[in-house]
């Protein structure tokens, strides 16, 4: 079935524009976005949904551009009925909708430390899809298992091993969603997990322009982690420092930026367009390829069309 032939008990809006729901705000429309009420009425949708519709799961857009001629497929928003926080002993159940820091705080107050996930942005299905980390550790590190449904409208449960964590990187079936995973942190006294998420806080925003519209981090860093995503301290170079060599911090491009003040963050300064920012962070990546000879990797997702 198409779409707009199936019954849902969430919201299935046609020609959705994702520009609002991107923190760069950039981005075409999709041609649907669904949010469902809850995971039954996500695999229903799913199990009726012709199996040529692509679809496109998406948490708070924190990490990602959408080119300016939007997305030819469903976009799967996960809302209310995915964002529960629960602890039990060492352990945290999460919905895929909650964001990062609500988990860190819910977690602390429970005495279990995953104060790391506290200044990332975003939402627990994007931590798990970018094995988030900061800090020296990561989603890797901490998760005991995760709760998918596929594209056919099935459910499964993933291991870490299933996922193949790697740096910034994991493997998902094709079109699956992510709903839900649990975390098993180690116990810390209430009081002192809450200090140090307020100096890690306070350390952030002393480093990176938060105040600013951005996506996060832009580039991998090109060296000094494992396959599993962990430093190694032998080695640590870092993209802003090759960018800086590069001479691009503060680089401008339409209404896009490298931030002055942390020269791997792509700033939507002045009303960018999506090609702005896609084509100062290609400019970029070769300005550094041709000071250094290292090949960046985009840390931000980049999908949808470009506008012809």
């Amino acid at each position: 079935m198409q779409p707009d032939q199936i019954e849902v008990r969430g919201k299935l809006t046609p020609q959705r524009a994702l520009s609002e729901l991107t923190w760069l705000r950039v981005g075409g429309p999709a041609d649907w976005l669904f949010q469902p009420a809850d995971a039954e009425d996500l695999k229903d949708f799913l199990r009726q949904l012709d199996p040529a519709v692509p679809v496109f799961p998406m948490g708070v857009g924190s990490n990602l551009i959408v080119r300016d001629g939007g997305l030819r497929a469903v976009v799967i928003r996960l809302g209310r009925g995915f964002n529960g926080i629960a602890c039990e002993g060492r352990r945290v159940t999460a919905g895929a909708a909650a964001l990062d820091g609500h988990v860190a705080r819910r977690a602390a107050d429970a005495g279990i430390d995953l104060t790391f996930l506290r200044t990332i942005p975003g939402s627990i299905g994007g931590a798990l899809r970018m094995n988030a980390g900061c800090y020296g550790s990561y989603t890797a590190d901490v998760l005991v298992s995760a709760r998918a449904i596929t594209r056919e409208g099935g459910e499964i449960v993933l291991t870490p091993e299933d996922m193949n964590f790697r740096y910034r990187q994991s493997d998902l079936p094709e079109g699956a969603v992510l709903i839900e995973a649990v975390f098993e942190g180690p116990e810390g006294a209430p009081e002192a997990l809450h200090e140090r998420m307020e100096a890690q806080l306070k350390k952030r925003d002393e480093t990176q322009p938060t105040k600013d519209r951005s996506a996060g981090s832009t580039f991998r860093n090109p060296a000094g982690f494992s396959s599993t995503g962990r430093a190694d301290d032998t080695h640590d170079l870092k993209a802003w420092k090759v960018i800086d060599d590069a001479g691009m911090r503060g680089a401008r491009l339409g209404g896009a930026q490298m931030s002055e003040m942390h020269s791997n963050f792509l700033l939507n300064a002045d009303g960018a367009t999506a090609d702005d920012l896609e084509s100062l962070g290609e400019l970029v990546r070769k300005k550094v390829y041709d000071n250094s000879g290292i090949d960046l990797e985009w840390e931000i997702m980049r999908v949808g069309d470009k506008t012809p």
